[in-house]
Formats: C-alpha cells, sequence, structure tokens
C-alpha cells in the first residue's frame, strides 16, 4: 500500500493531505477502492476515529465517495473531458484527427524531455517495462492488445515528468486516446513494415529516456507522432479515392 506513517499534532489533517497528495499524483486513481479502514490506520499509524473523520470531510469535499455494502472509492473527479459523441466525432474528421495529434506531439514532447532529464530510477524502470510489454506483444498482432499498451507506454511518460496538470488532463483524455490510438492501429498498422517501424520509433524513445537524453526524448516523440500523422493522411487519400472509385463504377454501371 502506498500509505505511510503519520505524525502531525491533528491526525485527521494529516491523513487528508496524503490522500489528497495520492490523489493529485495520479498513484490513487478515479473509481480505485481504497483498502478497509482497519488497513489503512494501521499503514498509517492513526487510530480509526481519526481516519473516519479525515475520509468523512474527503467525501464532503467530493474527493471519495461511500458505495453502500462495497466500500470507499475515489471519485470520478475527472471523468472525461470528451463525450463518447465527440469522441466518435473528432476520430471521422480528418482535420480533428491532426490536431488531436498535433496536441499530443506538444505535450508529451516536453513530457518527454522533462522525463528524461528529472525522473526517478523507478519512473525510467517503468517506462522500460512498459516498452518491454509492447515488444512481447509484437509477436501476437492484436490491435486491441497493441493500442492499450501503447497508451501506456505514453502514460508512463507522462506520469514520469511528474507534472500533475499534464497528468490530469492526459487522464481526463483517456477516452480519446484510447480511442485515438485504436482507430490509428486499426487502420496503418495493416502493413508489417509500419508495424515494425512503430515499434523501432518507441524503442528509439526508450532508449533516450533510459540514457536522459531530453533532447533526444522529445525529437523522438516528435518524429513519431509525425508519422502518424503521415500514416493516416495516406490511408485517409487512400480511403477517398476508393470511395471516388466506387461512385464512378456506380455511375458507369447507371449508364450502361
Amino acid at each position: 500500500m502506498p500509505f505511510q506513517k503519520i505524525e502531525a499534532k491533528k491526525l485527521s489533517d494529516a491523513v487528508i493531505r496524503q490522500i489528497e497528495g495520492l490523489i493529485l499524483q495520479g498513484v490513487l486513481s478515479p473509481s480505485e477502492r481504497l483498502p478497509s479502514e482497519r488497513d489503512m490506520a494501521e499503514a498509517m499509524g492513526v487510530s480509526r476515529p481519526s481516519l473516519r473523520e479525515a475520509l468523512s470531510r474527503l467525501q464532503e469535499d467530493g474527493l471519495l465517495v461511500a458505495r453502500p455494502g462495497s466500500g470507499i472509492y475515489v471519485a470520478e473527479i475527472l471523468g472525461s473531458a470528451f463525450s463518447p459523441a465527440l469522441v466518435r466525432l473528432i476520430a471521422r474528421h480528418p482535420r480533428a484527427t491532426a490536431d488531436y495529434l498535433a496536441f499530443r506531439k506538444d505535450l508529451e514532447g516536453l513530457a518527454a524531455e522533462r522525463a528524461a532529464q528529472s525522473a526517478g530510477d523507478v519512473d525510467l524502470q517503468v517506462i522500460d517495462a512498459a516498452f518491454r510489454r509492447m515488444q512481447a506483444a509484437h509477436l501476437r498482432p492484436d490491435p486491441q492488445t497493441e493500442a492499450t499498451l501503447d497508451v501506456a507506454f505514453h502514460m508512463a511518460i507522462i506520469e514520469a515528468s511528474h507534472n500533475v496538470v499534464a497528468l490530469h488532463m492526459m487522464r481526463s483524455m483517456q477516452e480519446l486516446l484510447q480511442a485515438g490510438v485504436f482507430r490509428n492501429r486499426s487502420r496503418i498498422f495493416a502493413s508489417d513494415a509500419v508495424r515494425d517501424r512503430i515499434l523501432s520509433q518507441h524503442e528509439a524513445i526508450n532508449t533516450a529516456l533510459q540514457s536522459r537524453d531530453g533532447t533526444a526524448a522529445r525529437r523522438r516523440i516528435e518524429e513519431h507522432l509525425d508519422y502518424v500523422a503521415e500514416q493516416l493522411t495516406i490511408q485517409q487519400r487512400t480511403d477517398e479515392q476508393a470511395e471516388l472509385a466506387r461512385l464512378r463504377l456506380r455511375h458507369a454501371g447507371q449508364e450502361s
């Protein structure tokens, strides 16, 4: 458990500060169930009445929510920055998709640079482990699995930058990120050559981070997302040409 011994005059205040910090730093995620009162009180070294007071105040503040018969959970204070309808709308329109990738390029490039310079050794181990899982999955092609691991790799970089605003912004965009990555993979990863290149790009990102080369890490992220955008443009052009060919064929059939 991520909880630590509490040492303060007002124990409930200290409990609140610790739980708030764990939520803010992304250690405790939305909808995550907290341990039992007994386990939490023991981990923090506080009495159960002090813990209950803190949990009650956090619920009043909207950070925690009690579910009868189930326990206490971190509240869905983030939710999604995008409704499901907007996620689908963005995915269907090339300009919106390009803007989405450009936003990721800016945010993730900066995050990668900062992570390379200031991440702890454990942060880099998490990123490396995420890449190793991508490598293993590459041997058994499955767009859904690869999409999930792709998101995990990029989120590990955001987390390693230790910028809580960037972290929560990206977490609030999870639905869009998942939909975007999965759609990208399902459309452009039919080619083994493209799949191999995408994996090599992730390897280059990981190598730069492990070497703590911030400039290279940012450049590799930018190159990777530029390549994804390029492949999407090619795929969209192919789709448009195929649709035009179908229209011509249908028209020719009507004239004959």
